[in-house]
């Protein structure tokens, strides 16, 4: 039987961690904790509930998650955000997943809950995440904020029976700011990137996103909540594409004005 790593990155995790760590207890031979030195009593929690805890500055996300897989000290490891939990059918089908050791790579639907809310239509779900794998043969990439664990070789991928649950926002005031703060490190990454987006991309993009999910994927069908994730995430997708086309203004402008100052000066 495969033994398995769970790894955890967190800060300021007080109303999340204990619910993660405890919905893996099942299935975990080891969890680990990487902090980013949480003002709270995160790290207190952790360690009461048997967890490994380490700590260091973050580094963003993807980086963040690769050092704590980094820590883990076997082949088979679960990455999991602190604001996640197994529910029981998923952590059952782990366990299956343990002792038949037939695939590398195992992928689980994610739903998203909001506002206590089970989200269970529109982009929100199924959202599928591929979290456990074996470490020799991927790694965590991606953009931030959006990471994703990629597979360096070609390997076997078994979808797991069961939901991974994620506790998103208690209100629309945290989504509102988890939106801006969200939209920015978007930006940033793609400009750091240098991914050129033609300027119809901020009005498309965030028309294609509202009627992708509100009715093509069926988002209608979760009432007032569907609606509110259908324009919050046209509204993320908006913000994200005009926050990039501003930082490629900005750099244009300067590249222009230090070539007016090198022929000033020639």
């Amino acid at each position: 039987m495969n033994r398995l790593s769970v790894v955890i990155i967190t800060f300021n995790e007080v109303s999340n961690i204990g619910r993660c760590i405890d919905s893996v207890k099942a299935v975990a031979d080891e969890v680990i904790v990487l902090d980013s030195y949480s003002t709270d009593d995160t790290v207190k929690i952790a360690t009461d509930k048997g967890a490994l805890v380490y700590q260091q500055k973050f580094n963003g996300y993807i980086l963040q998650k690769n050092n704590a897989i980094q820590l883990s000290s076997h082949n088979l490891v679960l990455s999991l955000d602190a604001d996640e939990a197994l529910s029981e059918e998923l952590a059952a089908s782990i366990a299956i997943a343990k002792a038949a050791d037939k695939a590398a790579a195992y992928s689980m639907n994610r739903c998203n809950i909001y506002c206590g809310h089970p989200i269970r239509h529109g982009l929100w779900y199924p959202d599928r995440k591929l979290r456990l794998f074996d470490k020799r043969n991927g790694y965590c990439g991606g953009l931030n904020p959006h990471d994703k664990i990629i597979l360096t070789q070609p390997v076997s991928t078994v979808q797991l029976k069961g939901d991974l649950l994620h506790y998103t926002y208690n209100n629309f005031k945290e989504y509102q700011e988890r939106n801006e703060e969200v939209s920015t490190v978007a930006a940033t990454s793609l400009f750091n990137s240098r991914v050129k987006v033609h300027w119809s991309k901020i009005f498309l993009s965030p028309v294609w996103a509202f009627l992708n999910g509100y009715f093509l994927r069926l988002g209608f069908l979760d009432g007032w909540y569907g609606m509110v994730i259908a324009c919050q995430t046209t509204s993320q997708s908006f913000k994200k594409y005009y926050k990039l086309r501003q930082l490629q203004k900005k750099s244009f402008q300067k590249m222009n004005l230090q070539t007016i100052e090198l022929k000033t000066t020639a």
